[in-house]
């Protein structure tokens, strides 16, 4: 099980990741040792990793249009008005601003299901009231991430009703018997394992004072705003029309060109500075845009060695009866295979065929097979390089170059997500 080129080609990923070299790069390395270890040659790896980088191309041009906008919304000046209102409810006090965006990150998932197309117009006119707190932005990845993650796993409403019927038919299929019902019964323990880890990282690990520069965004004219004119009232309305068309229509990136539109055809952006603002947007997002294309063709290489089922087939073989043993075993592939993909969602029906089996076998409850199933499949998705919660945050936060991905946001949300998640599965599994 060790050699099998999806712990080697993920082992790669993370070191390389760890050691500083550039994740695009990291990826690509780890796509090649996932090809070359499985038996795919050379040319067959590259051909399947550009060929599966199409799976993200439409969040990676949301993405940059996003970008576009929030440089477009952060010209006009209401940035500057958003921060002090936000500033006079938080006085002075980091936690609330936490707390506040991790419940906006929550609406994101269920109430609101836009997913992170809110992270790049919301947070980057935040950094500057983050800097003035001296937060954290660890803390506030973490945040991010909780409110990415937590509401699908815990709640049936939005991506989580349809992360709910993923666990519910895939436990079906596989000779259990569940109703929906009993999924958000049983993943409540995860749900208050991600809140034990955001408490942490807001109130122990990461809530010392931490000073950033003052640092303009990327393409930003630094504009300042003392009260509400009528270029940002439309400012407003164009955000809010670009995520009206998203629910309705499904197209995020038709949602920022309308947006953009809006703001070009009332003149609060002028012809001439379209190029500045587009320009401004690719230099805030097209890095991770790209990071999100090379995911997606990392992902396809991946699931085209095969190496997936054999090695979620493979873990049978190392239990020995044991639920505690067959637990943890199953747990810490799902933990790989997610870091691998990068999706929830997609594992789940990879890891159900093997792992139901193998929980009827040990004489695991419906309930703990569910919680099983479950965490195995969301484990990795904090802490992976190519997860888009992770991304998501690192987009928002580094608008202004001053966040790492990998040690700012992946590391912090690994720690403080999968170890309390892996713990959870465990009780879960075992005595449920």
């Amino acid at each position: 099980m060790i050699f099998n080129p999806v712990i080697l080609s993920v082992t790669t990923m993370i070191i390389l990741s760890l050691l500083k070299l550039n994740v695009i790069f990291a990826i690509l390395i780890a796509a090649l040792v996932a090809g070359i270890t499985s038996g795919m040659s050379l040319s067959s790896t590259m051909s399947t990793l550009i060929g599966g980088m199409g799976g993200n191309s439409e969040t990676a041009l949301s993405y940059i249009l996003l970008g576009a906008l929030a440089v477009a919304i952060s010209n006009t000046g209401v940035a500057s008005i958003l921060a002090k209102k936000i500033s006079k409810i938080v006085s002075g006090r980091k936690w609330i601003l936490l707390f506040i965006i991790a419940t906006i990150a929550c609406f994101s998932q269920n109430l609101i299901p836009v997913h992170i197309a809110f992270i790049p117009i919301l947070i980057p006119p935040l950094l500057k009231l983050m800097d003035e707190l001296k937060l954290d932005r660890r803390s506030m990845a973490c945040a991010l991430t909780f409110g990415l993650k937590m509401p699908y796993i815990v709640m049936p409403v939005g991506f989580g009703l349809i992360f709910h019927t993923i666990v519910k038919d895939q436990i079906i299929a596989n000779g259990v018997a569940v109703e929906l019902s009993q999924v958000w019964r049983s993943t409540w323990i995860l749900g208050l394992a991600m809140l034990s880890g955001l408490f942490i990282a807001v109130f122990i690990t990461y809530s010392k004072n931490r000073d950033y520069q003052l640092k303009p965004l990327v393409g930003e004219k630094n504009v300042v705003a003392e009260v509400m004119e009528p270029k940002h009232w439309i400012t407003l309305v164009a955000a809010i029309v670009a995520f009206s068309i998203q629910l309705y229509t499904g197209s995020l990136p038709l949602g920022a060109i309308v947006a953009i539109a809006i703001m070009l055809a009332t003149k609060v952006v002028k012809w001439d500075e379209l190029d500045s603002v587009l320009n401004g947007g690719i230099g805030i997002m097209g890095l991770i845009a790209f990071i999100m294309l090379v995911a997606a063709g990392y992902g396809s290489v991946i699931r085209e060695t095969g190496a997936v089922t054999s090695l979620v087939t493979s873990v049978s073989g190392f239990v020995g009866g044991s639920k505690f043993i067959g637990s943890s075993i199953m747990l810490l592939v799902g933990l790989f295979v997610t870091m691998g993909i990068g999706t929830s969602f997609g594992t789940i029906p990879i890891l159900a065929a093997i792992y139901v089996p193998l929980a009827l076998e040990l004489g695991i409850s419906p309930a703990g097979t569910i919680v099983l199933i479950a965490a195995a499949g969301a484990l990795g998705d904090a802490g992976s390089p190519a997860s888009d919660s992770t991304l998501g945050p690192t987009a928002g936060l580094n608008a202004d170059g001053q966040h790492d991905h990998i040690w700012d946001t992946c590391v912090p949300t690994f720690l403080h997500y999968n170890i309390p998640l892996l713990i959870a599965g465990l009780i879960g599994g075992v005595l449920f």
